[in-house]
């Protein structure tokens, strides 16, 4: 076991409390608390304690239906405290009034809080996060920009922006945790802690969530990479197939062949899919009417909207909003 001494500047110990909000997400939690675990075994003193922390104070539920026991509830925490919120499924009904309240008062100490998965929603909510960079998970990026659109947003897989830390969720809260304790312990304390948790690639502010196109669809063709990214990135004003062939040096016909020989669809397909995936995330995850999800989508008429939906999904979208309110209330 290696020996280690702190940074002169570093306080001894460091108390680290994890927000479990209502449906939190497992592994950014597991994964951000295994890390401060082994920092200790590596210094051989607690460099960390920590505290898990939740409305009630008594049992914390996560996605999956494990329940956490909880230290404290909503109490006042020291200024050098470092306090994570933990999101996962239906952030919005998570986040309470007594939580956004809560934030607030401890965020006038001027502590440093982050969010892992979803958790930068809930900072978003309470006004931690303005004129500030952030990340949040992928599948919520369409939702957060629609709800926060003063909020520069990035596709990192976490963002650290003065006492602000944000991450997309999954194992990327072991990637920030890492770079944390660099910065307030050592390389070598981090660098021992990714081993310890054989984490072999240590991923930076700089790397993006998802996987590139290519390898997302399984095709390494740059002209068809090119024009789903163009797709990806026109969803409220669609592009005409003949205006994406121009742009990419092909004429529609061979950009249909390409997509048909490839994607087993044609672009218009493959462009609506991705639209109605839009819609979809944004009925799901936030409360804009579905007249404004529909334009947002590229859909200029509701009703086109709505048979384009059934299509896709076996229901309208109207039906999809209501069952989704049917779900958060029965959870």
């Amino acid at each position: 076991m290696p020996s280690h001494t702190p940074l002169s500047n570093a306080p001894k110990t460091r108390r680290v409390i994890f927000l479990l909000l209502d449906k939190f997400s497992l592994v950014p939690f597991a994964s951000a608390l295994e890390a401060l675990r082994i920092a200790n075994r590596y210094s051989r003193e607690p460099v960390y304690d920590w505290k898990l922390a939740g409305e009630g104070g008594h049992t914390a539920t996560s996605s999956s239906g494990t329940q956490i026991m909880l230290d404290m509830g909503l109490e006042e925490v020291g200024r050098d405290d470092l306090v994570f919120i933990c999101g996962g499924l239906a952030i919005a009904q998570s986040t309470t009034r007594p939580v956004l309240n809560w934030l607030r008062r401890e965020a006038r100490k001027g502590i440093s809080i982050g969010g892992l998965c979803t958790g930068a929603y809930t900072m978003a909510k309470a006004g931690l996060l303005n004129g500030k960079r952030c990340t949040i998970h992928w599948e919520n990026h369409d939702s957060f920009a629609e709800e926060f659109d003063e909020i520069e947003l990035t596709k990192s897989i976490y963002v650290i922006d003065g006492k602000r830390y944000t991450c997309a969720g999954g194992t990327s809260s072991l990637d920030l945790m890492l770079k944390l304790m660099a910065s307030f312990r050592d390389v070598d304390m981090a660098n021992w802690v990714a081993d310890q948790l054989l984490h072999t690639n240590i991923r930076t502010e700089r790397d993006e969530q998802r996987l590139s196109i290519p390898t997302r669809i399984g095709v390494r063709h740059p002209k068809l990479s090119t024009v789903i990214q163009m797709m990806e990135a026109n969803i409220e004003e669609p592009f005409s197939p003949s205006t994406l062939a121009r742009d990419v040096g092909m004429s529609t016909r061979q950009l249909e062949r390409l997509f048909s020989r490839y994607l087993h669809r044609s672009p218009k397909r493959y462009y609506m899919e991705l639209r109605l995936q839009k819609a979809r995330n944004l009925l799901m995850q936030t409360e804009m009417s579905v007249i404004n999800v529909a334009l947002a989508c590229g859909f200029a008429s509701p009703s086109h909207f709505s048979k384009c939906y059934r299509a896709q999904y076996d229901t309208t979208p109207y039906r999809e909003r209501g069952a989704q309110v049917s779900r958060d209330i029965s959870a």
